[in-house]
């Protein structure tokens, strides 16, 4: 399942985020989108996780959530 996390922190990074998902279950893939001309966070990225339930009970559990600093939303992509 393809997990679309908003508002984040422009100074997190992909490593953080990863973590952040894999003390909910496997990370299968995890991307934080860059502005192209900047190299700065746009502050929304995208996490992949195989297993369903995993990916439903980490975006329950880290939906509203603050991380550096930011209440993120997390929201399955579509």
């Amino acid at each position: 399942m393809k997990l679309l996390i908003r508002n984040l922190a422009r100074d997190l990074s992909e490593d953080d985020l990863r973590k952040l998902f894999e003390a909910h279950g496997g990370v299968q893939s995890c991307a934080i989108v860059m502005d192209a001309n900047t190299g700065v966070s746009k502050g929304f990225g995208f996490v992949e996780m195989p297993k369903v339930g995993e990916a439903k009970a980490a975006m329950k559990t880290i939906n509203g959530s603050t991380v550096s600093g930011t209440t993120i939303r997390v929201k399955k992509a579509e």
